[in-house]
């Protein structure tokens, strides 16, 4: 059973990162690509945001696992042939616990390792590119306001990096607004930072109190496009970024650092335990609620629904203990309460398979016998 759970298990959680990998994958191209960016950086960013889409699906997977593999045994009668020889639904448990502890594993070295490293090297490349010129200057046929009151446009690029067609507005100072366009331009780097060499090209000057235009044709014109660039230094780290260890023992100085609150500091820590055990609470369920209907003729729907519905309920749950421990860090316990209603839950739909109820004979059917 434990092996006809993982294969299941993996079959599972590809369909369903798939699912959410072309989701983001999606609007990752429309966000890079179209802001002119290669497909490398697109490929990058996609991988360092996949440990979290797994993230996401393993405890949906093992509940789809759980819940396929016992209902084809309950279809087959294999359960009904283990149980007649005297096997009880605590013994037939046992393999669904180790698949969940198994997948509570792989979910653990998700959360406490590859998901605040992947997710913090993912900000540090938006960050890197946020301010490349590539990406908020150099894309053909589109007008870009890199930053509020200029207003950028390029024509055509060629091979070699020429820029044809170049139009630029600067409305930054509110007494004039400066238009320059230009045949070709060029972008180059020196010591002071980024500049464009427009050549062959017309500034025009409107000066926006007395409606005065002024024209003046130029040769070559060089203009500082550095604060049109300008990254935004150093973000701000996250606690989703942070090891557990940091936000465990040094919760005050990681809540600082974020500037967050501890009791957001110690979600985040708790939280990461509590979804490795949700991937045991939803195996469990999954099996449990099917197990209380033994085998019947007209399907299982009405208790796979059921056992939705009791996931629904944890996840409830999960959302009404958030606030109030991001509120008071002191109430971080109540982060493990999701996976205590998931494990009772489970527990009692297990007794109930095990003490079926038996329909009493009537004393004339005794009679007759």
């Amino acid at each position: 059973m434990l092996s006809q759970l993982m294969v299941l298990f993996g079959f599972f959680s590809l369909v369903l990162v798939s699912v959410y990998w072309v989701n983001r994958a999606v609007i990752l191209f429309d966000r890079l690509i179209a802001d002119g960016h290669s497909a490398g950086v697109f490929l990058e960013f996609t991988a360092l945001s996949l440990p979290n889409v797994i993230r996401m699906v393993l405890p949906m997977a093992s509940f789809a696992a759980a819940v396929y593999v016992t209902n084809r045994m309950t279809s087959d009668s294999e359960l009904t042939v283990v149980q007649a020889t005297g096997y009880s639904p605590w013994r037939l448990a046992r393999p669904v616990v180790m698949f969940g502890l198994v997948i509570a594993l792989m979910m653990s070295v998700l959360t406490h390792f590859l998901v605040p490293v992947s997710l913090g090297q993912l900000r540090e490349r938006e960050t890197e590119i946020s301010g490349s010129v590539s990406a908020r200057l150099l894309r053909e046929g589109v007008f870009l306001h890199p930053i509020r009151s200029v207003t950028f446009y390029i024509g055509d690029i060629s091979a070699d990096g020429e820029l044809s067609d170049v139009y630029l507005s600067d409305r930054r100072q509110p007494d004039r607004s400066v238009t320059y366009t230009a045949e070709r331009a060029y972008l180059v780097r020196d010591d002071a930072g980024p500049r464009l060499v427009m050549v062959s090209g017309l500034a025009q000057t409107l000066n926006t109190e007395t409606r005065r235009l002024s024209t003046t044709n130029f040769r070559d014109f060089s203009y500082d496009i550095s604060a049109l660039i300008q990254q935004s230094g150093t973000p701000t780290p996250r606690v989703k970024h942070m090891s557990t260890f940091d936000l465990l023992t040094r919760t005050e100085d990681m809540a600082a650092a974020a500037k967050d609150t501890t009791g957001e500091v110690l979600e985040e820590a708790h939280g990461r335990f509590q979804q490795a055990l949700l991937c045991i609470v939803a195996a469990l369920i999954g099996f449990a609620t099917l197990l209380i209907g033994g085998f019947s003729r007209f399907g299982v729907t009405r208790l796979i629904v059921l056992a939705i519905f009791l996931l629904v309920v944890i996840k409830l749950a999960e959302s009404a203990v958030t606030d109030p421990v991001r509120s008071n860090g002191a109430l971080w316990p109540l982060i493990y309460l999701p996976s205590a209603v998931g494990l009772f839950l489970g527990g009692g739909l297990l007794h109930i398979a095990s003490r079926p109820f038996k329909r009493r004979r009537s004393p004339t059917r005794e009679a007759a016998a």
